[in-house]
């Protein structure tokens, strides 16, 4: 017993003297470097090392715990540890003073009010997408990323649209750690997105969000991070909006949970009255607004059911053979390929994915297109205002997005064209100007003058290696022009008027995905079309691939937020806001 005592003795005097920080000690470091970080307290001087003193570690702890609307007590309590732990901004709530944050100095503006866009157009673009996210697809983040933006220009004169291209006054990355802008993200939980402010840097208007966060949308609070609700207060940001301290506001820094659905939410009163104070109220909103009273704003798009999650999706009854070539109309709207063949369409992404092999019904996306419509001879997108055009005959409509603008149709006189109706448009991104063709001719028009060139029409054999009476054309990112007639299409470069050696080629083939092309048989069947499909999910044809992330299935947007027509709509909810999209 004597030799066990002392084996205990010994071990006993062997334990490690350093006991960990005492709780207090933890707590309080912890809290000094959180005050720091959002701007309540300077960083300890760099050059003496002088720490915080007890009065101003007091006087930070109150002041955080006011615009927390916390009991002020200057103590770290639990309610105060509490709402220290909460996911937020990484924006801090006090206005950085000189000197004391010094990258983050250089990287954002001070933050105050005067911070605003002199523009009232701005382009946006999801630049990279979350890596790891079984829930949302692309088209999923691109559209919550067009409603967050329209939660904001539907009350204040801005216009949002998003770009394919680099030049984006607001681009949006998913991204994990130190990012190189001085706001590095802390992984899940901490801080989980910001966004940088109007004014001259590059970076302004630019809002990243932690890739490390668990994105989800319309899914309990316990499953993950809201990603509407994030990206309307950091879009806030983005235009000019610093912290706030009230309860209800949208901008209050600490994340609040899902805010409901995209196409009915409404900010509250108090971030409506600072917007306003930045950039007046938008012509469509009451000035009377009160809390409590919706704005009265355009009806949300339709959003359409999703296909199945495969290649394979049998074609429903009476709908169009993609795969016959031949189509009324081709169009390249918000940077996707739209084929239009009778009252039903197709869509191409921007990475040349053919969204479903199922087409959609022009009708149930073109609101206020009439029902007698049962073809569409042309269709562009103007470049100035990034609105749509359709041609039929001889009337034209002008959509807002997927809305018509009222007062049409009118008859196509007013370009100054002929009274035969018009083959083919496209705008020329050589010279911005938009091309009509019509059997052996075509013109130049102007849309930002809204006038015809002189000394058009002209005969349409100038363009090169091209047929008459072609079907349509359109302009592509890749910064060709492509023309289509029956089965075939043509390639121009650049600001070539000749089309390439090696064209025609097969639209369904090259476009489509179709991969036996069999004749253009009025019987032709849904059974004997797929026959023509790969149908293995996600290969490539040709550079071109069945998106299967469209269908979403796993999507809490569920059947309501079609990837297909949610970003369809991006282009065309933001159709308005891909470049003032407000198409």
């Amino acid at each position: 017993m004597l030799f066990l005592v002392r084996i205990l003795w010994l071990l006993w005097l062997l334990l490690p003297r350093n006991r960990a920080a005492p709780p207090q000690t933890e707590r309080e470091d912890t809290g000094v470097d959180w005050l720091s970080k959002f701007g309540y307290l300077p960083p300890p001087d760099p050059v003496t090392g002088q720490l915080q003193t007890k009065e101003a570690l007091t006087k930070a702890i109150k002041a955080m715990q006011k615009f927390g609307g916390l009991k002020e007590t200057g103590v770290f309590d639990q309610a105060t540890l509490g709402l220290m732990n909460t996911p937020r901004c990484s924006l801090p709530d006090v206005p950085v003073t000189e000197g004391t944050i010094g990258r983050r100095k250089r990287s954002l503006n001070t933050l105050n009010t005067l911070n605003k866009w002199t523009k009232r157009h701005l382009s946006w673009r999801v630049r990279t997408f979350p890596k790891d996210s079984a829930l949302l697809g692309r088209d999923t983040v691109r559209a919550l990323m067009y409603y967050a933006l329209k939660v904001w220009s539907d009350i204040a004169p801005l216009n949002f649209h998003e770009v394919a291209g680099s030049d984006a006054d607001i681009q949006i990355d998913f991204t994990k750690a130190d990012h190189n802008d001085g706001y590095p993200f802390d992984g899940p939980g901490g801080t989980v997105a910001h966004a940088f402010f109007p004014g001259e840097r590059f970076t302004a208007g630019d809002t990243h969000f932690d890739d490390d966060e668990a994105w989800t949308f319309r899914s309990p609070d316990s499953h993950g991070m809201d990603l509407f609700a994030v990206a309307v207060h950091e879009f806030g940001h983005a235009i000019g909006l610093v912290h706030t301290s009230a309860i209800e506001s949208i901008m209050r820094p600490y994340y609040q949970g899902p805010v409901g659905d995209p196409l009915k939410y409404d900010l509250p009163y108090e971030d409506k009255v600072r917007v306003w104070q930045l950039y007046g109220v938008r012509d469509s909103v009451s000035h009377t607004t009160q809390p409590g009273h919706r704005t009265q704003t355009e009806e949300p798009p339709v959003l359409l059911d999703l296909p199945e999650n495969r290649s394979s999706v049998l074609l429903v009854r009476d709908s169009p053979d993609r795969c016959a070539g031949h189509f009324d109309a081709v169009a390249q709207i918000r940077g996707e390929a739209f084929f239009f063949k009778g009252k039903h369409f197709w869509r191409l992404t921007r990475e040349k994915n053919l969204v479903s092999l199922r087409p959609a019904q022009i009708h149930r996306f073109w609101r206020g297109l009439p029902q007698s419509v049962d073809s569409v001879d042309a269709v562009y997108e103007r470049l100035g205002d990034h609105k749509i055009v359709f041609f039929k005959g001889l009337k034209y409509w002008i959509f807002k997005d997927n809305i018509v603008e009222e007062g049409y149709p009118r008859p196509i006189s007013d370009f100054g064209l002929p009274l035969e109706g018009v083959d083919a448009a496209f705008v020329w991104l050589h010279n911005e100007k938009t091309y009509f063709f019509k059997d052996n001719h075509y013109w130049r028009y102007d849309d930002h003058l809204r006038r015809m060139d002189l000394g058009y029409p002209k005969d349409s054999t100038l363009w090169k290696g091209l047929p008459p009476q072609l079907d349509d054309a359109m302009r592509w990112s890749d910064g060709s022009s492509y023309f289509f007639k029956g089965k075939e299409y043509w390639r121009v470069p650049s600001s070539d008027m000749e089309a390439e050696a090696d064209y025609p080629r097969l639209i369904a083939k090259d476009w489509l995905l179709c991969t036996d092309i069999q004749s253009d048989s009025p019987g032709a069947s849904a059974e004997s079309t797929e026959n023509r499909v790969d149908a293995r999910p996600d290969r490539a044809e040709n550079g071109y691939e069945v998106c299967s992330c469209t269908s979403d299935t796993a999507s809490p947007l569920g059947a309501q937020l079609s990837p297909s027509f949610l970003w369809l709509l991006v282009p065309f909810w933001t159709l308005s806001t891909l470049h003032p999209m407000s198409l």
